[in-house]
């Protein structure tokens, strides 16, 4: 793996976790949305990522090296997204607009403190990648500076 091939698995890991934290926010803002039918309520989603391997970036480059073992990492892709299949919560409010025939209303399945927290670790994931996209520009420029002196 070259030095520059850090940049696009950096850059592959901050578009996931930009959508991870996009579908979060998007559980959060509909959170508290209220149906008078499970087919209408809103479900938690969640992003499902995969490696990207090297062999399938570079299959004709040899794999093997320092460091390196067959088919090591080369970044993440975003498989799709996935509905939660948890179960929604029912709420007797028979005066809610959204109230059905028996007076209950179906609220998404949406956990409020595990989607801060999966707000939390995707940012700081992005943060990571960030960090681990400066501090390899620093070694190039580094690199560069070398036969200068």
């Amino acid at each position: 793996m070259s030095l520059g091939n850090i940049f696009d698995i950096a850059g592959s890991g901050m578009t996931a976790q930009s959508l991870r934290l996009n579908t979060t926010a998007s559980n959060i803002a509909n959170a508290e949305t209220a149906s008078s039918s499970t087919e209408g309520t809103y479900r938690a989603r969640k992003p499902v990522f995969a490696a990207i391997q090297q062999s399938l970036l570079n299959p004709d480059q040899q794999t093997f090296g320092v460091g390196q073992q067959e088919g090591s990492g080369a970044g993440v892709r975003v498989e799709g997204i996935v509905e939660s299949d948890a179960e929604l919560q029912m709420r007797y409010e028979p005066n809610h607009p959204a109230a059905n025939e028996d007076g209950y209303v179906f609220y998404p399945n949406v956990n409020v403190v595990e989607e801060m927290a999966d707000m939390m670790s995707s940012s700081r994931s992005f943060q990571m990648n960030v960090d681990v996209m400066n501090t390899a520009k620093s070694m190039m420029q580094r690199i560069l500076t070398l036969g200068q002196q």
